[in-house]
């Protein structure tokens, strides 16, 4: 997104494919983060609906886990913010990156 952006959408797109307003995304100081909601997160900001900034400081994020959330989503889709399989994707990744 362009941080120097005037216009805001009120809606984007979800990682399923529902529209998603600000209201629609999981509520300030969410602890538990479920794949959907990361993923919405992600799209959000990926949209503009949200900047990195705001997100860090509405969910408590630092910049570096929300980015690991976008490399995850760029890399492997939703499957890969599973936090069971992030070492599965990781290696994947690096694999075909070898060739």
């Amino acid at each position: 997104m362009i941080e120097n952006q005037k216009f805001r959408p009120s809606q984007v797109i979800g990682p399923l494919g529902e529209p998603l307003t600000i209201d629609s995304l999981p509520p300030p100081g969410t602890t538990r983060w479920v794949v959907r909601r990361k993923a919405e997160v992600v799209a959000a900001v990926n949209g503009g609906l949200l900047s990195i900034n705001e997100v860090c400081e509405r969910y408590g994020l630092t910049l570096e886990e929300f980015a690991s959330w976008q490399r995850a989503v760029d890399r492997s889709g939703m499957p890969g913010l599973r936090v069971t399989r992030i070492q599965h994707y990781r290696d994947l990744y690096e694999r075909q990156q070898k060739y």
